[in-house]
């Protein structure tokens, strides 16, 4: 990956399966490359890139496999969802009822909502056409085809009951649609035609929901349906026979499918109740037939259906109102590249950082993957967690194309990173982002390139580091004060509990921990009534309250409510499809991060204007903290330097607040306050009502503060409360306050 004369050329790209790995597991590696060759190797990544004050990506060769030169080739990704549901039968007439709300009818082109159609073979498609109007289309798969249509497009984001017939005895095909809870003749439409076609298809061809057909002639599990449609799908049902008028007529009035016995279960095909199994990928069939199917690239699951009242909330406790999927055509789950490398992980390699390199052309990438100590085993008496769950919610982030304005020239910041993720929509989307629809993204995946996650990636707001380049200061400052470390990550601590954490004196937490599974602070929590400690050294952190997808944990979800966001859930999808908890702030779930770690989340700067410093506060002097400060002078500022924005207390800043949550007994040892540009707002959890005030440096709340806990059980907590901390240790080769601070704050935390 280069970038030359504004010129953004991006031709070696990929991933792993895993991005944690214990010494004798293997990661295999995906690779696309429209060159003829390239080359790999792994190296230790040792420091992440700078901005132009700071050294640049600094790795050391790894005698590991796979090293040597491959055959490139180019991979491409399937990104949309649908469900697919095996089918071997035979249809001849037919009828199809659901309930759908779409969110583009007028997108331009086809969109599915029933179908097992296929060329040469034919079969139905009940969809949506380039007008959105609603649509039917038989063929025999030899010379007949036929589509009916209504005559009027649908409304967007409005629901509608659809059904779809087709006679094959008197050759008629109908449709008909009737709006649900909305006014006007206009909600609904009924549309007859007599065709050529005297049969549905020439062969068995497999269902589709949320899609309008498979591509080729035959069965190939590597071919995306066309067709992928926007908006959610209620209750899908798949009849064997035509209603005929009678019970067209029943359903056309009352908007509803016929039930028995009015028509018997052994017509139905299918009857999907997708408010079953919202926590899996699972399309569960309720009539005879038990067509049970798969829901492929994670579309949304636990959002609100056709009847839903408002009365609750959740899916937990109202299921049957949350019986709709919502579907968008931009929806990735897994890349589904095909492995070119493997690695065992050596067992003599050491907890660390590290990356597969490639190279080719003059192009380099490196694929990032930890190495975490043998399971069940530890190699240090220090461990650092690396939030590789906030590396997924900011995967392949797109803000700077619609969240600031032009005015910012934020286009103009993007390097060959960013310019590269604005032009590949296959590459997927990242928990900030909003679907083509217009709705929120809440789940991302690890199993696709995430350009945003390299060693050498600087950030479009800041033109700095940010995430792992970040958080590779720390363990590079680490591994120059000779502190030897075993490397954990998120995924670690979520399936492994707070077992992960008990044989580690100290426990350190880099930049940016935002987002914590239930899980995860459970363990956090408990490794601290242990006797634990803890050093805090980032900001905005166990801020989301985030899920992990049983079937899949390579993907993560959230549902933004009550924070700091890009988008609000919409009403009554605030609760997690993956375990069912409610979304939002784990402070509005009443674990607000100041109980563990003493600060929360205060502010953030949107403008990239310079950091600060802090200056002592009284309790810096208490003899608690008197070992914390030796070596510093009384009257010394702090951080005012670093390869972050300049300062130590920067971008995203937290403070003590014993409202929020803060123990009464912690030591506030330095503060920020009122050093902060204009540019620094209060958080908007903060904010009751608008008005001015709200801004460092005239308000008290834009700070950082540096806090000092101490358990009775001897547990610890050492807190920064600024994302921008780790960027000052290395400043004048680690020979400053910030540095000599966390040495002194370290060295006590590993004593006994």
């Amino acid at each position: 990956m280069t970038e030359a004369d504004g010129m953004t050329e991006v031709s070696l790209l990929g991933y792993g399966d895993k991005l944690t790995a214990a010494p004798g597991e293997r990661i295999c590696f995906m690779v696309s490359t429209d060159h003829p060759t390239y080359s790999s190797d792994v190296v230790r990544l040792l420091h992440g890139a700078s901005d132009s004050n700071g050294p640049a990506l600094i790795t050391e060769p790894v005698a590991a496999a796979p090293a040597g030169t491959h055959r490139g080739r180019i991979q491409s990704t399937r990104i949309g969802s649908f469900g697919h549901v095996p089918f071997k039968g035979r249809l001849r007439d037919l009828a199809v009822t659901a309930w759908i709300w779409p969110t583009l009818p007028d997108a331009g082109r086809t969109q599915g909502i029933i179908a097992n159609f296929r060329e040469r073979l034919g079969g139905f498609s009940l969809h949506l056409d380039a007008q959105g109007r609603v649509a039917l289309r038989i063929s025999d798969g030899l010379q007949a085809d036929v589509t009916v249509r209504s005559e009027r497009p649908l409304d967007a984001r409005s629901w509608y009951f659809v059904l779809a017939d087709f006679d094959a005895g008197t050759a008629t095909a109908t449709i008909l649609y009737r709006g649900v809870g909305t006014w006007g003749e206009r909600s609904k439409e009924s549309v007859a035609l007599r065709s050529a076609v005297k049969r549905c298809g020439a062969g068995p061809s497999d269902f589709l929901i949320g899609a309008a057909q498979w591509p080729g002639t035959i069965p190939d599990d590597d071919l995306w349906p066309l067709g992928l449609y926007n908006g959610k799908i209620d209750a899908p049902r798949v009849y064997r026979r035509s209603l005929g008028p009678e019970l067209l007529n029943h359903a056309y009035v009352a908007a509803e499918p016929p039930e028995a016995p009015l028509l018997p279960g052994r017509f139905v095909v299918g009857a999907w109740d997708l408010a079953i199994g919202v926590q899996s990928a699972t399309i569960s069939d309720t009539g005879r037939s038990q067509l049970h199917g798969t829901l492929r690239n994670c579309p949304a699951r636990a959002v609100t259906g056709h009847n839903w009242s408002g009365q609750g909330v959740s899916h937990r406790t109202h299921p049957s109102e949350y019986g709709a999927v919502h579907f968008h055509d931009d929806d990735l789950g897994d890349a589904g590249w095909k492995p070119d490398l493997h690695l065992t992980v050596p067992h003599d390699l050491p907890s660390g950082v590290y990356a597969l390199r490639l190279r080719s052309g003059g192009m380099e990438d490196h694929i990032p993957f930890f190495v975490r100590p043998r399971r069940g085993a530890s190699t240090a008496e220090m461990a650092v967690l690396f939030p590789t769950f906030t590396y997924m919610a900011y995967a392949n982030e797109r803000m700077l194309r619609w969240f600031y304005s032009p005015a910012a020239h934020h286009l103009e910041r993007a390097n060959a990173h960013d310019r590269y993720v604005l032009s590949h929509p296959g590459l997927g989307l990242s928990l900030y982002d909003t679907h083509s629809d217009g709705s929120g993204v809440c789940y991302s995946s690890r199993l696709r390139p995430i350009l945003n996650m390299r060693p050498a990636y600087r950030w479009w707001l800041t033109q700095g580091p940010e995430r792992l380049p970040a958080d590779l200061y720390l363990s590079s400052w680490l591994r120059s004060k000779e502190f030897t470390h075993d490397t954990l990550t998120d995924e670690d601590l979520h399936q492994e509990g707070s077992a992960l954490l008990e044989p580690y004196r100290a426990v350190l937490l880099p930049t940016h921990p935002e987002y914590w599974t239930e899980p995860m602070l459970d363990s956090l929590d408990a490794y601290l009534r242990q006797g634990g400690r803890v050093m805090y050294l980032g900001g905005n952190g166990l801020y989301w309250v985030t899920g992990v997808h049983a079937d899949a944990p390579h993907i993560i979800e959230v549902r933004r409510t009550g924070g700091s966001r890009t988008w609000e859930a919409a009403a009554g999808e605030t609760y997690l499809s993956t375990t069912g908890e409610p979304g939002g702030l784990w402070r509005h779930r009443g674990r607000p991060p100041n109980a563990l770690v003493g600060v929360g989340f205060a502010a953030q700067d949107g403008s990239a204007s310079r950091a600060a410093g802090y200056v002592r506060l009284p309790d810096s002097f208490s003899p608690r903290a008197r070992f914390i400060f030796e070596g510093v002078a009384a009257d010394e500022i702090i951080g005012d330097f670093g390869l972050m924005n300049g300062g130590a207390a920067g971008y995203e800043i937290d403070r003590f607040d014993l409202s929020n949550g803060s123990p009464p007994s912690t030591l506030v040892l330095a503060t920020s306050a009122g050093r902060h540009g204009p540019g620094y707002f209060v958080t908007v959890e903060d904010i009751l009502e608008t008005g001015p005030g709200l801004n460092g440096p005239i308000s008290p709340r834009v700070r950082a503060d540096m806090i000092y806990l101490e358990g009775s059980n001897g547990s610890r907590v050492f807190s920064v409360g600024s994302i921008n901390w780790c960027g000052s240790l290395s400043h004048h080769h680690g020979d400053n306050n910030v540095s000599r601070i966390t040495e002194n704050v370290l060295r006590a935390f590993l004593q006994p």
